[in-house]
């Protein structure tokens, strides 16, 4: 899971993707400042390749 928090005069708004392209693709249009998070649980049932 993919979590963009944006931050933009007092409001916070957070918003989540399944694939990081997605989130990506969305936090070039967002205005404010953003933190980009890459969500990993401990108990994933897959393992993911790091780049």
């Amino acid at each position: 899971m993919w979590v963009i928090t944006v931050y933009l005069g007092e409001s916070i708004k957070m918003f989540e993707f399944e694939d990081e392209k997605e989130a990506k693709e969305l936090i070039r249009k967002i205005k404010g400042h953003k933190i980009l998070s890459h969500i990993v649980y401990y108990n994933d049932q897959f393992i993911e390749a790091v780049s």
